[in-house]
């Protein structure tokens, strides 16, 4: 089973390289390009188990661990 972490920056919090991307991306001759968020994507495989309890897992392997709540926030994704 693998659970998939979408992690990003909050909104209004700074992100130096979201910034930086945006930038390059405006040099590159994409104007349009509004904002930029740069984020993390983690893959964790477990063993097989009920989604439900899979789901709490990976809730409490967020908050623990993989997420900084105060600045970042996150979704995920189970794949059986």
């Amino acid at each position: 089973m693998l659970i998939k972490f979408f992690i990003k920056p909050r909104k209004g919090v700074l992100d130096p390289q979201g910034r930086a991307v945006a930038e390059s991306l405006h040099n590159l001759g994409f104007s349009d390009v509004k904002d930029v968020k740069v984020g993390k994507y983690i893959e964790v495989y477990i063993e097989d188990k009920d989604k439900e309890e899979a789901i709490k897992e990976a809730h409490e392997m967020a908050k623990k661990v993989l997420v900084n709540e105060i600045i970042e926030d996150y979704e995920i994704e189970i794949v059986e």
